[in-house]
């Protein structure tokens, strides 16, 4: 299979930390896409130009992290990273949701002030996204999840976003939530793979 990645997306992280969880690492090729080249085969395997996207073996392509992430579960027999008792699965699941929307609205920001000039920065939508994070961080903080070496993919995906605030947001998200900050750490040392993937620049 063939996954167009980069090393500093979140979102790709997920899949990577997944794809070593689930022992499915050796049947995947990462390629980093060019996403400003019309060109690019990204664009023919996502329509919508964005990573990761997962082309399978028969060049199917899955695309995004929440579909890559079931899909890989299945290919591992299922029940894995996917809860298989409907409550639990729900969840997950709906921690995935809240964390990808988080992680969005975070891409968002940066995406604002980094490909903007200052002059430019439009504050009222980076306040607003900026909300997200905040709130989304205080109804995580109120009621963490567990920790277990074999994570769901909520737990996958909280990691990636304070993972992501670590590394685009120096960290910032950390003295306003104690309880976040030793969930990270216990996640960190229970999950090797969530310090393997560590997001970088290329």
């Amino acid at each position: 299979m063939l996954l167009h990645s980069y090393l500093s997306s979140p979102f790709a992280r997920k899949v990577r930390i997944a794809l070593m969880l689930l022992n499915l690492a050796d049947r995947v090729v990462t390629r980093k896409p060019d996403l400003n080249d019309p060109n690019d085969p990204v664009r023919q395997a996502n329509p919508l130009n964005k990573v990761p996207v997962l082309v399978r073996d028969d060049g199917i392509p899955v695309l995004d992290s929440p579909v890559i992430l079931e899909y890989l579960d299945h290919l591992a027999g299922g029940g894995i990273i996917f809860p298989r008792e409907p409550e639990a699965r729900f969840r997950a699941v709906t921690l995935e949701a809240l964390c990808d929307g988080a992680l969005d609205a975070c891409l968002i920001i940066r995406d604002e002030t980094i490909f903007r000039h200052e002059e430019f920065h439009y504050a009222a939508s980076i306040e607003q996204q900026a909300g997200k994070v905040e709130r989304a961080l205080n109804a995580i903080e109120a009621d963490p999840p567990g920790v277990s070496a074999m994570p769901d993919v909520g737990q996958i995906t909280l990691a990636c976003l304070l993972g992501y605030r670590d590394f685009r947001f120096d960290g910032s998200w950390r003295d306003k939530h104690p309880r976040l900050h030793a969930w990270h750490d216990a996640f960190a040392a229970a999950v090797p793979t969530f310090v393997t993937t560590a997001p970088r620049d290329e």
